[in-house]
């Protein structure tokens, strides 16, 4: 009678225990992914956009290299973030730590030379704190622009708004940022965009803080986003949509003439308008805009 041999396999079937083992797996990455997904959720959109712009401005050629984390404070010497989202005036501050003494002496004397040179404007010029810095915003606002319409000409305002800031920029000699944004009005042609039009203004803005008194070392880019970054997200067509950023960062310095380097300051002078070169302008020729908006025939 012949002998039956059993065979025995093992871990096999439904019986076996490889699949808890890629089940792990597969639980362990999503916990990574939604934990990720999390931390870039918590973020300010200021570390955003710093670490966008890095890898955006990345260059492995460059001798130093660098990191995004560079403006950054760090949580233990705090930054005081705005919404963004709200509307001037409304906006509530996120406070994380306090700013640092000299951050908010420069925003101080900013705010007061604004009170007192630039009344019936105080409220087009808006100061915020971002990590690594400041951002001052100007707003154009209803019947009182800052640009000549549909042009990159600063008119008597902008320039007095720029004069003010420029004397406090001067003074500490710390790097800065120009940006320029429209509103989501468009142009009706293909030769004039928002894109040449905020960029323009940015130049424009660069060339008359420079016409200032500020040392063109201290700026170290020009930007222009047309109307991606609305400052009213929920009216695109806002007229403080249309706006110049400065940004300003803190732990950077340039060379400022004139200034003790010990103490980095100096006395304030008076704000004084200097001429602005004339820009290249972006209306076509047989047509008038509005600002950022929609072509109109010339009258």
């Amino acid at each position: 009678m012949a002998r039956k041999i059993k065979k025995v396999v093992g871990d096999g079937g439904h019986h076996g225990g490889s699949w808890k083992v890629a089940y792990a797996d597969f639980m362990t990455a999503m916990m990574a992914f939604f934990l990720l997904m999390w931390l870039i959720n918590m973020a300010p959109p200021e570390t955003k956009e710093e670490l966008a712009g890095y890898f955006k401005e990345y260059n492995i050629f460059d001798k130093e290299g660098g990191s995004w984390m560079k403006n950054v404070q760090g949580s233990n010497s705090g930054v005081t973030m705005q919404q963004p989202d709200a509307p001037p005036g409304e906006q509530e501050p996120v406070q994380i730590q306090n700013t640092s003494p000299d951050q908010e002496e420069l925003q101080d004397s900013l705010r007061k030379d604004i009170k007192s040179d630039l009344q019936g404007m105080e409220d087009q010029v808006i100061i915020e704190n971002i990590a690594g810095g400041m951002r001052i915003q100007i707003v154009d606002k209803q019947g009182n622009p800052i640009f000549a319409l549909g042009s990159a000409q600063l008119n008597e305002n902008g320039r007095r708004i720029l004069s003010v800031i420029t004397s406090q920029l001067r003074a500490q000699g710390q790097k800065v940022a120009v940006e320029g944004h429209t509103d989501a009005l468009s142009y009706s042609t293909a030769r004039v965009t928002n894109w040449e039009l905020s960029t323009d203004r940015a130049s424009a803005a660069r060339r008359q803080l420079e016409a200032d008194g500020l040392n063109p070392d201290c700026i170290t880019r020009v930007t222009g986003f047309a109307a991606t970054q609305p400052y009213i997200k929920e009216n695109p067509y806002d007229p403080r949509n249309r706006r110049l950023s400065i940004l300003v960062f803190s732990n950077t310095s340039c060379s400022v003439p004139g200034v003790n380097s010990q103490n980095n300051t100096q006395p304030r002078q008076p704000a004084t308008l200097r001429p602005t070169p004339s820009p290249l302008s972006t209306t076509p020729p047989s047509t008038t805009t509005n600002n950022g908006g929609q072509a109109k025939p010339a009258n």
